[in-house]
């Protein structure tokens, strides 16, 4: 019994052993396969691609969503329909007298901000249409300043490009504004009664006293906000409280004055109660009264709700006061120079409500300029005035206005946009009539149905028609959707971000790449940054991807392979039979009938069998490989690590039958002598 118990020790140790040998040895292939797969298909591909000519069409530079390349003015919608291409080519030099802007270089740059207490440079390129647009004003500016404890300068950043690096100058114009060496960036708008105001507000003590009516006129005609504080004194609490609010407002210049003809030119009443304040604009709504505590909250707030015309006509100039408003909200009104007529007066009366809360804007819709590309960022179309509510920069949320244009009709439209009672609106093309492309079109009205799909791993492109660097990933995107094709769980999408929009896919610039695993669609996407090659893309799906897969290589079965995968698969199971029975012959060859079966039959039915069937199994899933399944062609069908278990498994098995066999006939020949000895003994005595 001793015996049996030892010999079934031993088969339980081989057939653990062999297992985990050949554990081991299938998860290592599993491993090594996606390190060692074959992917020089893909890369052929890429190189085909990448011999394709590029062309840099760059990018539109739009609010947020639009941005251009070397541009960081992205808030006012400018360049619609300009490339940085046609810009280098077309630009002429303006006509401007820099006569006082001090021109730098890398020879005297770190002179000129050693030997001046206040300087302010600007970064530019002759090629950008926003520095075109500066140059009158900042050299406007300049000469103002001429007196002043101050210097204006300039950098071409296209010609002093370790100047810029060193200043880390991403877009243009860049404006820093350095104090005793040390640089802050200007956040100002970009004109000449912004900038010299700002500028005076830092270089001197922030307010300006007004004592003659000759002041006073010269004041308001060359300035176009001012505030002019009507005291008690010049010094002291009411001037401390003036002065403190005029800290706050960069773009607003602040005066005080115990004249009292001075104060009538500023439509003060000579014997009104002092102190007494009043906000001065060349716009429609000329005069804002203060009457709230005169203290430096209340000032503040009183200038910030009132600084800002009730409407602002959107223009390339005035679009930084829109965009670098802290009052993000705004309502925007489309409509034609001609339909302003009537519509523009109750848009204005309207606006009377919300001073201080929301941004009232005009876009004259046949403006050649701005009008169109404006109109089709925000999906307005028709010639009809058009109402929308526009949340700014951060998520970029519009809300259509559907109603009669009416003052009551514009005031509910305000407050509920306010209450964030309005349902937002978002642009999409009409749905594709078919969509049976390697790459999928994606609209804003089909985007829940095919990217937001929990069952697919979906990669997405956010394009725009006009955009070069799309257009020279296109025939890679193609390529990889085209080998992608077989594989049901992964979808290949485009969109179009021009005239699609959807608040889960939110673009940087163009081509935006997200990608959207199944099963987490509730999730922000993944943003795509491998390099845009076939290949990378590959990689970046088969890393990231929730559903696993593998692209199979295509091949095309030769004579032979076709012929012989049928008889393959039909033999398959005699194949098996035939090796479970030459095995198991091997096996009853050794002398373990004398076991009566017991160890036997239990070795058998537990390692021998299984194995003579797996290997069955994996050579008829090779044959299937080799048939063009797979890439992966292993000859007989078994890896060299299941081989050499096998064979280990089967010597090991004789040999332990073997051995069993022999200490039991041993046994059997001791017992037998035991018992003729004992016997022999008992004749004797």
């Amino acid at each position: 019994m001793a015996n049996r118990i030892f010999i079934l020790l031993a088969f339980t140790a081989l057939f653990l052993f062999s297992n985990s040998v050949l554990c081991k040895d299938s998860t290592t292939k599993d491993i090594s396969d996606d390190d060692d797969e074959d992917l020089s298909f893909l890369e052929e591909s890429d190189e085909k691609t990448d011999a394709t000519a590029h062309h840099d069409h760059g990018s539109f530079p739009d609010q947020e969503d639009f941005e251009g390349e070397g541009d960081d003015d992205f808030e006012n919608f400018s360049d619609f329909d300009e490339s940085e291409h046609d810009q280098e080519n077309s630009y002429k030099e303006p006509e401007v007298d820099e006569k006082d802007v001090v021109v730098l270089k890398e020879r005297n740059f770190t002179t000129v901000i050693e030997n001046n207490k206040f300087v302010m440079v600007e970064f530019y390129a002759p090629w950008c249409g926003h520095c075109q647009a500066l140059a009158p004003e900042y050299a406007a500016a300049a000469t103002e300043l001429k007196g002043e404890d101050v210097v204006l300068a300039k950098v071409d950043a296209t010609e002093e490009n370790e100047l810029s690096q060193e200043y880390d100058v991403q877009g243009f114009p860049t404006i820093f504004f350095f104090v005793d060496g040390v640089r802050k960036p200007y956040p100002g708008q970009r004109t000449k009664e912004a900038i010299v105001t700002w500028i005076k507000k830092k270089i001197g003590p922030g307010i300006n006293n007004i004592t003659t009516t000759e002041d006073a006129e010269r004041i308001l005609a060359s300035e176009g906000k001012v505030v002019l504080g009507y005291l008690n004194s010049l010094v002291g609490s009411e001037s401390d409280e003036l002065a403190a609010a005029s800290r706050l407002e960069d773009d607003v210049s602040f005066y005080q004055t115990v004249n009292a003809d001075v104060a009538k030119l500023f439509h003060i009443d000579a014997e009104a109660k002092r102190p007494a304040l009043v906000l001065l604009k060349k716009e429609a709504e000329k005069l804002s009264h203060f009457d709230g505590k005169f203290e430096k909250s209340a000032i503040a707030e009183f200038v910030f709700a009132n600084k800002l015309p009730l409407v602002t006509l959107f223009t390339r100039e005035n679009a930084p006061a829109i965009f670098e408003s802290t009052i993000k909200k705004q309502l925007l009104l489309f409509a034609s120079s001609k339909d302003s007529e009537k519509v523009l007066p109750i848009f204005q009366e309207a606006s009377k409500s919300f001073k201080g809360k929301l941004i009232f804007v005009y876009v004259e819709t046949d403006n050649e300029d701005v009008g169109k590309p404006v109109s089709d960022y925000f999906g307005v179309s028709g010639d009809a005035p058009t109402v929308l509510a526009y949340t700014g920069n951060d998520d970029a949320k519009k809300f259509v206005f559907d109603k009669e244009v009416t003052l009551e009709n514009i005031k509910a439209f305000g407050e509920d946009f306010l209450e964030d009672k309005l349902k937002p609106f978002y642009k999409s093309d009409p749905i594709p009539e078919t969509n049976d492309g390697d790459v999928k079109i994606v609209v804003g009205n089909n985007f829940d149905e095919i990217v937001l799909d929990e069952s697919k791993d979906v990669l997405l492109e956010i394009y725009a028609p006009w955009c070069g660097h799309c257009q020279s990933l296109e025939p890679t995107y193609n390529k990889l959707a085209k080998h992608l094709r077989s594989i049901d769980s992964i979808i290949i999408a485009k969109m179009d971000g021009t005239t699609n929009e959807h608040p889960r896919a939110k673009a940087d610039g163009f081509p935006t790449l997200l990608f959207f695993p199944a099963g987490n669609k509730s999730f922000d996407p993944i943003t795509v940054d491998a390099d845009r090659t076939v290949v990378a893309f590959y990689k970046f799906l088969k890393k990231n991807a929730s559903i696993p897969f593998k692209l199979q290589k295509p091949t095309t079965p030769t004579k032979s392979e076709s012929t012989e995968t049928p008889e393959s698969s039909t033999t398959a199971a005699p194949k098996s039979e035939a090796a479970a029975g030459e095995l198991k012959d091997e096996f009853n060859g050794v002398g373990v009938s004398d076991l009566e079966g017991g160890v036997a039959q239990w070795f058998w039915a537990l390692h021998v069998l299984p194995f003579a069937s797996s290997a069955c199994d994996i050579n008829h899933k090779d044959m299937n490989e080799e048939s063009g399944e797979s890439n992966d062609s292993s000859g007989d069908g078994m890896s060299g690590g299941k081989k050499v278990g096998v064979a280990f498994g089967v010597i090991a098995a004789v040999c332990l039958v073997g051995l069993g066999g022999f200490v039991y006939k041993r046994r059997q020949d001791n017992i037998r002598r035991s018992q003729y000895g004992y016997a022999a003994r008992r004749e004797m005595l």
